[in-house]
């Protein structure tokens, strides 16, 4: 049985993803993930988190499923400090195994490792 957090981080990062197609926050109409909307309110603080710690990897260029994942869990660390940062980081690594490429998951924490240096 899949962890109610766990399946809860997979929607939101579907919706995150969804929603990097458009030029617009987030507002999908079939939206009804309250995680979501928090992130795409904080996308842009949270991207210049990226483009600080990245600074290699331009934000058009990294992966959308990557950045979805990214997004989330720095909003998770920065913004919604309820969930340990270990906690943060293994699961966002997790899902970059589930979800993303082949690498994805050491893009993923390196990047999230230096956020909380």
């Amino acid at each position: 049985m899949i962890d109610p957090r766990h399946q809860q981080r997979i929607i939101t990062i579907q919706n995150l993803y969804a929603a990097s197609f458009y030029d617009r926050p987030v507002t999908l109409p079939h939206q009804t993930d309250r995680l979501t909307v928090k992130v795409g309110t904080k996308t842009k603080a949270i991207d210049q988190l990226i483009n600080r710690y990245a600074p290699r990897f331009p934000i058009a260029k990294i992966a959308k499923i990557d950045l979805a994942i990214l997004r989330l869990a720095i909003y998770e660390l920065k913004f919604n400090r309820g969930t340990p940062k270990k906690v943060v980081i293994n699961e966002a690594v997790e899902l970059a195994k589930e979800l993303g490429g082949e690498r994805s998951y050491k893009f993923v924490n390196g990047v999230l490792a230096k956020i909380i240096q």
